[in-house]
């Protein structure tokens, strides 16, 4: 099994999720994490990744840190000063039209949405709304490609586009999607030699459905022209996803591994959670369990069953615990 990642958290695509997975593997494997600085939960973003930003970096006596997956704005230089030059690096994507809806939900008190009523009222004069100077502008625009290290507001022509996909490339060995998160986590189980219930994990970070509304075509349109390049970055490695896919693995396996991997979910389940699965914040028992609420959105937590013997409780807290309180555990049981 590879034990040193790089994984690249990108803004609202099920990137928590994958954090949830890194961190039981770290912890079940005695790995070392590379934490921010002071034990927060961001590498300085939305500066540019800088080694030292990591809490126990010297380069007087780089020793590398197995797991980087903190959020940061990629600098592949600096990140190589922190990991092996063996690392795998990978990195999950998400429709940017879904991206953006979901970061107008969650980033309302953003200044560029702040004052827009709806995601329409915003797309519908852009530029009222959004200044690229602010500091957190990088959340209305091309947040991926902002996450990816590049500037957001650059000019969309073929060469640059290309220039973009092809660093992009030369640097990651693996992109996920998040629309297709289980045919994703069999990809990723199958590149980092690890077992099935490395992968499993239960939707993390996610909001109540009654925060979402479909969006007319009209504003589908307009979200893609204003995230252009995030649309060249997902449709590009939407496409070479399956190719790999196709290449690596193939459909008919896919769908064995798949299946699997819903069962065991479906299992786990059935041993962990009160109920049948996430609920309202409001309903959540167990304070320590309860996701950190953002903007308008109504970020869903679990309930762990009562009763549980020691080991099995222990296992499904770890898969139940929200980004925040998990990484500060293991940022004192680290330092």
């Amino acid at each position: 099994p590879k034990t040193d990642i790089v994984f690249l958290k990108v803004h609202k695509s099920a990137s928590s999720t994958v954090m949830n997975i890194l961190f039981r593997f770290g912890e079940t494997h005695n790995l070392t994490f590379a934490f921010p600085k002071g034990g927060g939960n961001q590498l300085f973003y939305p500066h540019h990744f800088l080694a030292r930003f990591v809490q126990g970096f010297s380069p007087r006596s780089p020793q590398p840190f197995n797991i980087l997956c903190h959020h940061m704005r990629f600098l592949q230089p600096e990140v190589q000063k922190v990991v092996s030059s063996s690392a795998f690096y990978f990195s999950i994507l998400r429709n940017p039209v879904q991206l953006m809806e979901s970061s107008f939900a969650y980033y309302k008190g953003a200044s560029a949405f702040s004052r827009a009523r709806s995601l329409e009222e915003f797309l519908s004069r852009p530029y009222h709304y959004y200044n690229p100077t602010s500091k957190d502008s990088h959340y209305a625009r091309n947040l991926m490609t902002f996450d990816f290290g590049f500037n957001p507001n650059g000019e969309v022509s073929p060469k640059r586009v290309q220039l973009m996909l092809e660093a992009i490339e030369s640097s990651f060995d693996l992109l996920l999607i998040s629309e297709y998160f289980d045919e994703s986590m069999v990809l990723l189980k199958e590149m980092l030699c690890w077992d099935l219930d490395s992968v499993v994990s239960f939707p993390l970070n996610i909001r109540d459905s009654s925060t979402k509304s479909p969006l007319p075509d009209s504003v589908v349109e307009k979200i893609k022209n204003w995230n252009r390049l995030d649309w060249e970055i997902y449709t590009h490695f939407n496409r070479t996803f399956w190719e790999r896919m196709d290449r690596d693995i193939g459909r008919e396996r896919l769908q064995r591994e798949v299946k699997a991997l819903r069962e065991r979910k479906a299992e786990l389940a059935r041993v962990c959670l009160q109920g049948v699965g996430s609920v309202a914040p409001k309903d959540i028992k167990d304070s320590s369990l309860r996701p950190l609420q953002h903007g308008s959105a109504k970020i869903l937590g679990y309930n762990l069953k009562q009763g549980l013997d020691q080991d099995t409780e222990r296992m499904c807290r770890r898969l139940v615990t929200p980004e925040l309180q998990y990484s500060s555990t293991l940022y004192k049981k680290q330092f």
